[in-house]
């Protein structure tokens, strides 16, 4: 699932592809905005740690879980 992450104050965004559910990244990112944690640690399909300080969390966007094809289409 694709997990799009909006900082204040950067230019970008950060694109990740996780294993985890919808619902625990969104439990994860309500447990950093709640003051919990104050970080927003994600972890994508590579084992790699993405860590934002919560309060410069501009928007979370959670993809649907995507279905992997696989083979050839004539279009």
């Amino acid at each position: 699932m694709e997990v799009k992450i909006g900082v204040q104050h950067a230019n970008r965004e950060l694109v990740l592809e996780s294993e985890q559910t919808p619902d625990e990244v969104q439990a994860t990112v309500a447990e950093a905005l709640a003051g919990k944690t104050g970080l927003l640690q994600l972890t994508d399909e590579k084992g790699r740690r993405v860590i934002i300080p919560a309060d410069r969390l501009a928007y979370v966007e959670i993809g649907e879980v995507a279905i992997r094809k696989v083979g050839f289409g004539a279009i």
